[in-house]
């Protein structure tokens, strides 16, 4: 078993802190009117809502984004965080962990 603390605040917008095979477990941050410039990702993608506000687009759907709020992004799908009004702090699950699954 691993113990491990979220990341404290940082300038990263993305930190990794678990990562097997099959998945990788970070922590994503945006600032309020930033501007979320994400690419599909090849695997499946879990979003978990810590704090903030904001408008998440997926799929054609757009949903109010609120903390305890959970989002699963199927691999391929356009996404995207916007609107943001309050700094968003979420954890992000990929699996398999991002960048394993081999594309083609």
């Amino acid at each position: 078993m691993r113990v491990l603390l979220i990341p404290s605040h940082s300038h990263n917008l993305y930190e990794e802190f678990i990562r097997s095979t099959d998945l990788s477990v970070g922590v994503y941050r945006l600032d309020a009117g930033a501007t979320d410039e994400q690419r599909p990702h090849s695997e499946d993608e879990v979003y978990y809502v810590i704090n903030g506000r904001a408008q998440f687009t997926s799929g054609g759907r757009t949903v109010d984004v609120v903390p305890q709020l959970c989002l699963f992004v199927p691999a391929h799908e356009t996404h995207n965080f916007h609107d943001i009004v309050e700094p968003l702090e979420l954890l992000v699950f990929f699996g398999p962990a991002e960048g394993e699954r081999k594309t083609g």
